[in-house]
């Protein structure tokens, strides 16, 4: 019970902060534009000192600061946006803040922009642009390349609210949220071509309470990955396509390996994605777990692999030949999932043999391969399956 009062009372604090953000501010707030400490909107002049120097301005506040990024093109070098504040700091960003087209001037540090170690801050706004198309074509080259360097990243951050992000050409991952306690995504479009090498959308770890509602997601890894220590993740109106699907995984590739619970997805459509809801682990031993997860409502249009469990993952037979995924798979829910898959078999579950999947619940399926009815597999699960079943279910009890 006390943790659903702070939840609640979590969520309020963050509805305060978008209220100051889309109805101004209160009398209480102290704001800092980057343009009055030397912050150039021509999109050549380097900008990063200038944001550095309003954010710690802002972070320094004893009242609520609001960051203001007005209209216009930022140069944005690798930034750290450093905590602890010594109150809530709102972000408004109105322009576009772009990377350097020299994809080696952000360094192997592996990211853009870093928000670290902070309680209360709300990120509004903001178009990333991070011109990834110069390392992916280094990474494909076989050459020696950089660390790739993700969009922005949420490091140690509490009580957060991202609204309206838009990013495009992420060198690898547009948003990470790690490490991290009550947050909330909201209207967010993230956008990378198909073949764009492991950019991924949006990939949370370590992390708890975390919403995510309205995203757009068109990347060339997964739209959604889920790591280790996920617990109480919850998506809703999602739109995954080209990419790779929503991904629980890939998991167990330490042995020591925090577990991922209390997952859900619902009103999610996927178009011509590599894959809808996936759960991947590594072929090999692992104290980790997936627990009480629920994939409900969900619309399948043109997808390879609608929906799967992998746990033979092992990319290049490497690191993993004869041995058996240690990740315990339990209380996972498919409900209401309508479509087209784009491959004969619509539903697969490969589940390991030495940690057979349990309980296991599908009910409502309905998926078809070219107007006709599409089959589905099972190795090593069991569970139950009601209602209308399309293809015939193979999950046993």
């Amino acid at each position: 019970m006390a943790m659903i009062i702070n939840h609640c009372a979590t969520l309020l604090l963050i509805s305060l902060f978008l209220l100051i953000s889309l109805f101004g501010l209160s009398n209480a707030a102290a704001t800092y534009n980057v343009m009055k400490y030397g912050a150039k909107a021509d999109g050549i002049t380097d900008s990063t000192q200038a944001f550095l120097k309003t954010w710690a301005a802002a972070c320094s506040s004893r009242q609520t600061a609001f960051m203001y990024v007005p209209k216009g093109r930022f140069l944005l070098k690798a930034a750290v946006f450093r905590g602890p504040c010594k109150s809530r700091v709102l972000v408004q960003i109105d322009g576009t803040l772009i990377a350097p087209t020299d994809y080696r001037a952000l360094g192997n540090s592996g990211y853009w922009i870093l928000f670290i170690k902070i309680n209360g801050l709300g990120v509004y706004g903001a178009k990333l642009d991070a011109k990834g198309a110069g390392f992916w074509a280094c990474r494909k080259s076989g050459k020696s390349c950089p660390v790739a360097a993700r969009s922005i990243t949420f490091n140690w951050v509490n009580n957060l609210v991202i609204s309206d992000l838009v990013s495009i050409n992420s060198q690898e991952t547009h948003l990470v949220i790690n490490s991290c306690k009550n947050v909330v995504v909201r209207n967010v479009k993230l956008s990378a071509p198909a073949d764009s090498p492991n950019t991924d959308g949006i990939h949370v770890q370590g992390s708890t309470w975390v919403t995510i509602t309205g995203a757009t997601l068109m990347t060339g890894d997964d739209c959604v990955s889920i790591g280790p220590g996920t617990k109480h993740l919850h998506m809703n109106k999602i739109m995954c396509g080209p990419g790779h699907g929503v991904s629980i995984g890939s998991l167990g590739k330490d042995v020591k390996e925090a577990g991922v619970q209390d997952v859900t997805l619902t009103n999610a459509v996927f178009s011509g994605s590599d894959n809808g809801v996936r759960i991947k682990t590594w072929a090999r031993a692992s104290t980790g777990f997936v627990t009480n997860i629920l994939f409900q409502n969900i619309v399948m249009r043109n997808v390879k692999n609608p929906v799967i469990i992998d746990q033979n993952y092992c990319p290049s037979n490497n690191g993993c030949p004869n041995q058996s995924s240690g990740v315990k798979i339990s209380q996972v829910t498919y409900k209401n999932i309508q479509g087209t898959s784009a491959t004969a078999e619509a539903v697969t579950f490969d589940c390991s043999p030495s940690n057979p999947c349990r309980g296991i619940k599908l009910q409502d399926i309905k998926l078809t391969y070219l107007n006709k009815v599409a089959t589905s597999s099972c190795n090593n699960i069991d569970g139950t399956s009601t209602g209308v079943l399309m293809p015939q279910s193979c999950v046993r009890s």
